[in-house]
């Protein structure tokens, strides 16, 4: 299977294909939240935020290792489902 990489603001994801038509139509209107970074899964798919937000990555999509670290200042822009996961669209360092 070939991976691509998919940018995300200045952070990367890897992602083993496209977004499905019915993941795109679920969607609701984007949300901006900026918070601190308290933890990474193991899998590179999930963040949690100090407040206790939880982040999680597209289908298919994991985070570049090593390129988020507990205590980094975040703005993260993402979709939140009828279910309540949080799906990432852009997360950025906050300066």
């Amino acid at each position: 299977m070939l991976m691509r990489a998919v940018v995300i603001g200045m952070l990367g994801f890897v992602t083993a294909g496209s977004l499905s038509p019915a993941y795109a139509q679920t969607q609701n209107e984007e949300k901006v939240i900026i918070g601190e970074v308290q933890s990474v899964d193991a899998s590179g798919t999930e963040v949690t935020l100090t407040d206790g937000t939880i982040l999680l990555t597209p289908p298919g999509a994991m985070f570049q290792p090593g390129v988020l670290r507990q205590g980094m200042q975040v703005v993260a822009v993402y979709r939140e489902q009828e279910n309540g996961n949080k799906i990432l669209t852009r997360l950025v360092p906050n300066r």
